[in-house]
């Protein structure tokens, strides 16, 4: 079995990841524009460069999912755990497991239990290539499939060397898109955590300009809840899917089935997804 203190986590001195939580926690919660925190290195760096060095290409992954349109392009690995080679899934694994949730629980202050996804609905593995980009949303705020409230994201970048020049810097706004707060380039063994409701307005909207050899890797976990508080959420049907929005001087072409998205419950996305790739073998 593996010794998940040494295998999985650089604690860097300190005695468990209990003790780095209650560290950050102050840090976290007083971030802008929301919540949120940046930790480097907290991955075995020898473990995290195996992950990296055999990162898939997804545009060759069965079942990939494939985002292009007037608000994305990207690639994402399809539901469920079919992550291989097998160190993504140790990982990936580890990051949902009770010892990290515990950590996530402490960091947070979220008096909700947190409870992770096996399924990585919308999660996994992402991979946007030269020119990819993905513009600032808010994520949906339910589980399409048991209507669990989402309130974490966490996402941890894969990408050694990466230049400044290459872009892909996720970028956190303001509640009326109006500010970039924050921008964080997507290097190696960097974790970013934030707060998920309607109002945490993120993403890298400008189109990637790395080498056509290179790809902008990371994992994305998503934590929910039974219950959050109403104060995180819109009142209105567009709080069932992701909300895009426009930053100053930004027209998005239209788009009918972003438009179509904003009012189909999340219980239905499931059927759709499967009629998709039903029709993708006629």
């Amino acid at each position: 079995m593996l010794d998940k203190r040494t295998f999985f986590i650089n604690l860097q001195g300190r005695q468990s990841l209990q003790e780095i939580a209650h560290e950050k926690k102050q840090e976290f919660l007083a971030s802008e524009p929301f919540p949120h925190i940046v930790i480097d290195n907290l991955i075995n760096e020898e473990f995290l460069r195996r992950c990296a060095e055999e990162f898939p290409d997804l545009s060759k992954m069965e079942n990939v999912i494939r985002h292009s349109g007037r608000t994305d392009e990207k690639l994402a690995s399809p539901r469920g755990n079919v992550f291989q080679p097998q160190s993504i899934f140790e990982l990936l694994s580890f990051l949902n497991s009770s010892e990290f949730i515990d950590f996530l629980q402490e960091l947070t202050s979220i008096k909700e239990p947190l409870i992770p996804d096996p399924h990585f609905i919308g999660g996994g593995l992402h991979q946007i290539k030269k020119g990819g980009f993905l513009k600032i949303h808010a994520d949906f705020c339910r589980h399409p499939e048991n209507n669990l409230d989402r309130r974490l994201n966490l996402l941890l970048y894969l990408n050694e060397e990466w230049e400044e020049d290459y872009g892909g810097h996720l970028e956190l706004y303001d509640r009326e898109v109006s500010s970039c707060k924050q921008r964080i380039l997507p290097v190696f063994n960097r974790m970013v955590i934030f707060n998920t409701n309607d109002f945490t307005y993120h993403g890298h909207p400008d189109p990637l300009k790395c080498p056509l050899n290179r790809s902008r890797n990371s994992l994305a976990l998503y934590y929910f809840s039974n219950g959050r508080p109403k104060s995180e959420l819109r009142s209105s049907l567009e709080t069932q899917s992701t909300i895009y929005r426009a930053r100053r001087g930004e027209v998005f072409r239209f788009d009918i089935k972003q438009t179509l998205l904003q009012f189909i419950p999340p219980i239905a996305f499931p059927a759709a997804r499967r009629i998709k790739r039903l029709l993708r073998k006629q």
